[in-house]
């Protein structure tokens, strides 16, 4: 019996050891520190064939009785231990990681999470507000500059039915036939990109074609950039691709109207019409039975009128029209299913618009509307807003 509980705590003994030698003897060591660093993450066998030697070498010295213990430990665990198991080691892991390991994130890597708050409503037929909803969306802030951020939301990907159903009104043929897409999962700019954060991306290094700073016809550090082509918008997120390391384009037509819907199937994300209230767009030209309401005749600040839809994004309908990847198609016969850009038998000559602007009907802003433009065209009512990919470019 004595033996058997000799053997059980010599069996035991490297577990109880290791804190001792890492915080006692180490610091002592001097010169044997890296010796001893290294004996704590070897296999147990190998920990005793060095006591054995180490203890041979001490027992030639005067030390004679410290020698032969070294021996008769390390005989003890050749014969007794098993190997340290993986779980046993030591292993190193970025706090950050540590911190988010049980948190759901679109990219490995990338500023800390951020929540954002927002309130979305509903809207009746008529334009009466039947509900008012808070939410919390999550995302990052890409700090551009001091003051300048790019605010991001994400949001898991998911099936969605798009383009117009049968029955809406004012639906187009180019709206149709509706299908089902499922797209995956992406961040979007929580914003169209605003004139201040155009101005800092502007100064950064050329990818393929210049940028003019200040571009817009209406000035604003936050109002939204306009009068910028399609190759404007992409080279502004190919600066930004290069700049952080992460996948930043336009969205894909269905990822941009994915977005836009939020999980609703009505004509708007508020519903089943807008007013001035909650959209910027010419309201002497309403939807449905909505009453005939403010036309401002210019763009407004992103978020000035503080309703977002259910993801958290605000603008979405109005203020400016947003450029989306992909080439025009008349119609949405043998459209992709999976949310890509279509690219196949589009005309290059015109690029997909979406959303509506501050001059638009009301009609125009729903969610499945379609237009389209020249790539090279830049006009006052015309902007973009950009989406994040979970890929990194480094």
């Amino acid at each position: 019996m004595a033996a058997g509980a000799l053997r059980e705590a010599l069996a035991q003994w490297p577990a109880r050891a290791k804190p001792w030698v890492r915080t006692r003897a180490a610091p002592l060591a001097g010169p044997f520190r890296g010796l001893l660093t290294h004996v704590d993450h070897m296999a147990t066998w190998r920990a005793a064939l060095l006591g054995i030697v180490l203890g041979a070498g001490i027992a030639s010295l005067p030390w004679l009785w410290l020698g032969w213990l070294c021996v008769g430990v390390a005989v003890a665990l050749v014969w007794s231990a098993e190997p340290l198991a993986v779980e046993d080691m030591p292993v190193a892991r970025p706090a950050a990681t540590q911190a988010t390991a049980d948190m759901p994130r679109l990219l490995d890597l990338g500023p800390p999470r951020r929540a954002f708050p927002f309130e979305t409503v509903t809207l009746d037929r008529m334009g009466r507000e039947t509900s008012r909803t808070r939410g919390v969306a999550t995302g990052w802030a890409e700090e551009l500059a001091p003051g300048v951020v790019l605010e991001m939301i994400e949001f898991p990907g998911g099936r969605f039915e798009m383009g117009a159903a049968a029955d809406e009104e004012y639906a187009q043929e180019s709206e149709k036939p509706q299908h089902q897409v499922a797209v995956s999962a992406f961040a979007m700019a929580r914003f169209a990109v605003t004139q201040a954060q155009w101005a800092v991306v502007a100064t950064w290094p050329q990818v393929a074609r210049g940028l003019l700073p200040s571009p817009s016809g209406f000035r604003g550090e936050d109002l939204p950039v306009e009068r910028v082509s399609w190759h404007d918008a992409v080279e502004f997120c190919a600066r930004l691709t290069a700049k952080t390391g992460r996948l930043y384009r336009l969205p894909t037509e269905a990822e941009w109207e994915y977005a836009a819907r939020a999980g609703t199937k009505t004509p708007f994300a508020f519903g089943e019409t807008i007013t001035p209230e909650v959209v910027n767009y010419d309201g002497n030209y309403p939807y449905a039975g909505a009453a005939t309401g403010l036309y401002r005749g210019r763009t407004i600040r992103s978020g000035e009128l503080a309703v977002a839809n259910a993801f958290g994004l605000f603008d979405m309908h109005g203020n400016v029209w947003e450029w989306c990847q992909d080439p025009w198609h008349g119609d949405y016969d043998g459209a992709p299913a999976d949310g890509r850009a279509w690219e196949e038998e589009g005309n290059d000559k015109h690029r997909v618009l979406r959303g509506g602007s501050w001059i638009a009907l009301a009609r125009v802003c729903r969610s499945a509307y379609r237009y389209w433009a020249e790539p090279d065209e830049r006009s006052g009512n015309v902007g973009f807003r950009v989406l994040c990919s979970v890929a990194r470019t480094r």
